[in-house]
């Protein structure tokens, strides 16, 4: 592996068995991530790509295969999760989501509190720091959300979908505050989408996958400079080429899902 490669996956498998039948989630997946690197994975439903994330933050363990994240530090976590709901707790204030995985390890209180501050700063919520999750809209949690994943400085970033259940204007919003803190820390993500917008607007590089089992067949270098905005990748008659490219490939690997 080279210097420069933050996750490196090789030949990854992954059967799951329930009773006497076997699914295949995933199959023969190899890929490299290159540090700083936002890669976007795009596939139909049901081919793996949350099975493959899972993978990575160790909960589901491969049946075949085999990859490594690189870690930089030993005071790093080797990664965080963003998934698409349900992803903070009900019980702790705004403020106590954010720095929980900080707490977890254990760190001293008053880096906690300038790291936790700092990202409910990024991603405008410190006015809201003691309210509670029920209290607060969808965009909102998912802005807890990131900002606790970042908080936590992992080596990698995992993202589920994280704005799949947003409104229009709330996932631009988020979108474009993602980008932001992401240019500013240059963490390495792995991001999960069924959006072909979102992955042309966020990525370096897009990954397309098969339909059931996933295999990846084919990836794909975002053809404009950053920093773009939504309004750049709709207009660009190079994106718009790219994301019809797309959108036929999630056509043909659905069509074939289904016979």
């Amino acid at each position: 592996m080279s210097n420069d490669v933050k996750i490196s996956i090789e030949d990854l498998t992954k059967v799951f068995y329930k009773k006497n039948n076997s699914v295949t989630a995933i199959k023969n997946v190899s890929l490299e991530v290159e540090e700083g690197e936002f890669v976007c994975l795009v596939g139909p439903s049901g081919c793996g790509k949350t099975t493959l994330l899972r993978i990575l933050a160790g909960l589901e363990h491969p049946s075949s295969g085999q990859f490594t994240i690189a870690a930089d530090s030993d005071f790093r976590p080797l990664q965080s999760m963003v998934f698409q709901e349900k992803g903070v707790i009900p019980w702790l204030t705004v403020e106590e989501n954010v720095a929980f995985g900080l707490n977890m390890r254990h760190l001293p209180k008053e880096f906690i509190r300038k790291q936790t501050n700092n990202y409910l700063k990024k991603v405008g919520l410190s006015n809201f720091s003691k309210l509670y999750p029920k209290e607060l809209s969808g965009g909102m949690k998912q802005r807890i959300s990131i900002a606790r994943a970042f908080a936590n400085d992992p080596e990698i970033l995992l993202m589920d979908e994280p704005f799949a259940a947003l409104d229009e204007q709330n996932k631009f919003i988020l979108q474009e505050e993602l980008l932001s803190i992401w240019s500013e820390t240059k963490k390495t993500v792995l991001f999960i989408t069924h959006s072909i917008d979102e992955a042309l607007l966020l990525s370096d590089r897009i990954i397309l996958m098969s339909a059931h089992p996933g295999e990846i067949v084919k990836e794909i270098k975002v053809p404009i400079p950053r920093p773009r905005t939504m309004e750049q990748v709709r207009a660009n008659t190079e994106m718009a080429e790219q994301f019809i490219a797309i959108w036929n490939h999630l056509q043909k690997e659905v069509q074939r899902s289904r016979g």
